[in-house]
C-alpha cells in the first residue's frame, strides 16, 4: 500500500507528512503518488491548514531509487516517470495550504527538490543538500539550485555534486533554522501551530500570493496583491479579526 511510503497524521489543523521508507527513505513511485495524494486531500480538508513535511530516521530522501528506474525501451515509460516526478513537486507548490520542510538528515537529488518546493525550511544541524545526479551519469536540479545559490556555486554543486551543510544553507539565509536533530520537530511544529492560528482563507491567498509574485514585475505584484486584500476584507474572518482585536481576544475563524 502506497499509505506506507509517507504516513500522514493530522491533528489541531496541522498535518504531519512523514517520509517512511527505510533505510534512507528513497524516493520511488508509489512515494512520489502518495505525496500527491497527501497535498490533494490537504488542499480540501477543513481540518488541515498547515503541512508538515519530514522524514523518518535520520535520513530526510536520499534521492530516487536507482532500483526502480523507467525503461527507455518500453514506449511512453520514460514520458510517464517524468510526469510523475513532476507532479510530486510541483504539487506541494500549488498546494493552497503552507508546506513545512523539516529536513532531519541528508536530503539529496529528489530530497533536495522536496524540500525545494515547499513554502518554509528548516533542518537539523546534521543535514546535508546536494544534486549527486552528475555522479551517476545524469543531470538534473539546476531549476531548483537555480532559486537558491547564485551562477557560481549552482554551477559548482550541478557539476560535481557538491554536498553542503544545513549550517551553511541557515548562514545564507536560504533556510529559516538550523538546530539539534531532537529539537527540529518542536521547531518546525511550533512554525506550523503559528500559522494554523491565523486566518484559513488569509493563508490560501497569501501562498497564491508568494507563488504568483514571483512571476511578475513590482508593480503588477503589487497591485495583484490589493486584489486579494480587496476580496479578504469582505470575509467574515477579516471582521472577526479586526473585532477580535479591539476587544483584545484571540479570533475565531470559521474559514470564510
Amino acid at each position: 500500500m502506497t499509505e506506507t511510503t509517507v504516513t500522514l497524521e493530522v491533528k489541531d489543523y496541522v498535518a504531519v507528512a512523514t517520509l517512511t521508507r527505510p533505510p534512507v527513505n528513497a524516493m520511488n513511485w508509489a512515494m512520489r503518488e502518495r505525496i500527491i495524494e497527501i497535498m490533494d486531500q490537504a488542499n480540501d480538508r477543513e481540518d488541515i491548514r498547515v503541512v508538515v513535511l519530514t522524514g523518518a530516521g535520520n535520513i530526510f530522501c536520499a534521492g530516487a531509487d536507482l532500483k526502480e528506474r523507467p525503461d527507455a525501451s518500453n514506449a511512453g515509460q520514460f514520458n510517464w516517470h517524468n510526469r510523475l516526478t513532476r507532479e510530486s513537486f510541483n504539487c506541494i507548490k500549488e498546494c493552497s495550504k503552507p508546506v513545512i520542510c523539516a529536513v532531519n538528515g541528508a536530503a539529496l537529488g529528489a530530497g533536495f527538490a522536496i524540500m525545494a518546493f515547499c513554502d518554509i525550511m528548516l533542518a537539523s544541524d546534521n543535514a546535508v543538500f546536494g544534486m549527486p545526479e552528475i555522479d551517476v551519469g545524469l543531470a538534473g536540479g539546476a531549476a531548483m539550485l537555480n532559486e537558491m545559490f547564485g551562477k557560481s556555486k549552482m554551477r559548482r554543486m550541478m557539476m560535481t555534486g557538491q554536498r553542503i551543510p544545513a549550517a551553511e544553507l541557515y548562514r545564507r539565509g536560504i533556510i529559516e533554522a538550523c538546530v539539534p536533530r531532537d529539537q527540529l520537530h518542536a521547531e518546525a511544529m511550533a512554525i506550523a501551530t503559528e500559522i494554523a492560528s491565523k486566518a484559513p482563507l488569509g493563508i490560501k491567498y497569501a501562498k497564491t500570493s508568494c507563488n504568483m509574485v514571483e512571476l511578475m514585475p513590482a508593480k503588477d505584484a503589487y497591485r495583484f496583491e490589493q486584489n486579494f486584500t480587496y476580496e479578504l476584507s469582505k470575509t467574515e474572518d477579516a471582521a472577526e479579526a479586526r473585532k477580535a482585536t479591539l476587544e483584545k481576544r484571540k479570533p475565531v475563524y470559521k474559514g470564510r
